[in-house]
């Protein structure tokens, strides 16, 4: 991800006061945040809008985080997922790794939130791009001799 593109992140967090805060926070680390309260919400607007990173809230009405980070894998197995949860508990944690999350943060930790993004946008942008150079095989029929193959040895 260049640096002069902002990380566009979903926010998922039943709690009008943190989405406000997350939205307004995220801003001001030139982070470009939406932030929504139902998991209903975060799996419709998914699926018309790409984001490079979802953060969820373990504790949501009707489908929790756990549950809405297993469908967004199921639509979306690439993007980066990070809870954002006051659920401080080990099996919390556990459970939101097991369903398909990136990374795990006890709210309030904001500057770990922000640094985590960051670090899991680049690594997901860098990912899709990093070419490596390397040795390829690749056995090349010959147009008029179909039954043999030559073995040409290419460098990328």
């Amino acid at each position: 991800m260049s640096s002069s593109i902002r990380p566009k992140v979903l926010c998922v967090d039943n709690d009008e006061d943190s989405r406000e805060m997350l939205s307004t926070l995220l801003g001001l680390s030139r982070i470009e945040a939406k932030a929504i309260g139902t998991a209903s919400e975060a799996l419709s607007l998914i699926q018309v809008e790409r984001f490079d990173l979802y953060t969820l809230d373990a504790w949501l009405p009707k489908v929790d985080g756990f549950e809405l980070c297993r469908r967004m894998r199921d639509f979306d197995p690439h993007t980066p997922i990070l809870f954002f949860s006051g659920a401080p508990d080990e099996a919390d944690e556990k459970k939101g790794f097991e369903a398909g999350a990136n990374a795990y943060l006890i709210k309030p930790d904001i500057h770990g939130l922000v640094r985590s993004i960051k670090q899991l946008t680049s690594f997901a942008e860098g990912d899709a791009i990093r070419v490596i150079p390397a040795e390829r095989r690749v056995d090349i029929p010959l147009p008029f001799n179909f039954e043999s193959t030559r073995t040409f040895i290419c460098e990328l």
